[in-house]
């Protein structure tokens, strides 16, 4: 087992492509740091990702830089409500010549899969993904198929239109390691915007920076990213006063949660907070990289009551509350 420090040797040599990479991808895509690093976050961790924005963001734009700059398989699925579940995993195919079924495999047997305005679709085409998210494999007939590694998907969804969609059920958005809300540009930045797309061809060439192998490598070094017994508490503590905050003193949060978050979301903050420290090159997790992820990772797991919608707040305002008053080791 390495220690801390010649962790943070093997890990500043094997993140040499993070900085090229990020370059790379803001070559094309102006500004939104912040989710970039959470792309990169769920790739380093294998976790699926839901990105939350209205439209014009960059977010296909980001993903499809992203594929192409990793060099791996990229499908972009718009979700409709009359989409069936085999146009995403796939189907059988009689052949009347020979008798015999063929498979034709779906848009879902690639590395990142862009699951846009994934809420339009229906209840059926959700479970046939949420196989796919949480095992990393689809059945097609009575066979089941084992998807590529890497495997992400990474949905979209507009906040502001909600005539025609359907809200995810509670299970597929635990699968969901992060959600990110992606929010407007700058000024300079969307000065930026229009100097580089600015024209009816952009140039939108993206150089290959790593292959799929390196991102697979810098998991298993993720993995061994050391978490001090303090920090793991700090986390436990962080996911369990979501669920009681009066057991932690944190006053003002009666009757605003109406479930919290589940043991999944402990193990989520974890591996993200690894995945954030590995990004910047240390061997070892802090309780700053715990505190920068920790809204991403929990504002989608948890139910707040129609008490808290009233006075308009919210499960990052909770999440906000809660960083605040719990003591940092």
């Amino acid at each position: 087992m390495s220690t801390p420090q010649e962790l943070t040797e093997q890990i500043s040599l094997a993140s040499h492509w993070v900085g090229p990479l990020q370059n790379e991808i803001a070559r094309v895509v102006v500004g939104q740091k912040s989710l970039i690093e959470g792309l990169l976050i769920g790739l380093l961790t294998n976790g699926h990702i839901l990105l939350e924005g209205v439209p014009g963001l960059a977010k296909t734009l980001t993903v499809k830089t992203l594929a192409q700059a990793i060099h791996t398989g990229f499908q972009r699925i718009q979700f409709t409500p009359d989409l069936l579940p085999a146009d995403l995993i796939g189907t059988l195919i009689y052949n009347p010549r020979t008798g015999e079924f063929t498979t034709k495999q779906g848009p879902l047997f690639s590395n990142l899969i862009l699951a846009d305005e994934i809420n339009r679709a229906p209840a059926k085409v959700q479970s046939a993904l949420l196989e796919a998210m949480q095992e990393r494999q689809v059945t097609i007939g009575d066979q089941t198929y084992k998807l590529a590694d890497p495997f992400l998907v990474l949905a979209t969804q507009n906040p502001l239109e909600q005539e025609g969609t359907y809200s995810l059920p509670e299970a597929q958005l635990d699968r969901f390691m992060l959600k990110l809300k992606v929010g407007y540009p700058s000024k300079v930045e969307e000065r930026q915007i229009l100097d580089l797309m600015g024209t009816s061809n952009p140039n939108m060439e993206v150089q290959r920076i790593l292959d799929p192998k390196d991102i697979l490598h810098a998991r298993t070094l993720v993995n061994q990213v050391f978490v001090d017994d303090r920090v793991k508490d700090y986390i436990v503590n962080l996911v369990f006063a979501t669920r009681e905050p009066n057991t932690y003193g944190i006053k003002g949060l009666d009757g605003m949660l109406r479930y919290g978050a589940s043991p999944r979301a402990t193990i989520a903050l974890t591996l993200a907070a690894k995945a954030r420290a590995f990004l910047a090159g240390r061997g070892f997790v802090t309780p700053h990289d715990v505190k920068s992820v920790a809204a991403d990772v929990l504002r989608h797991r948890l139910l707040i009551s129609y008490e808290a919608e009233a006075e308009e707040i919210t499960s990052e305002t909770i999440v906000s509350k809660l960083l605040q008053h719990l003591p940092v080791p």
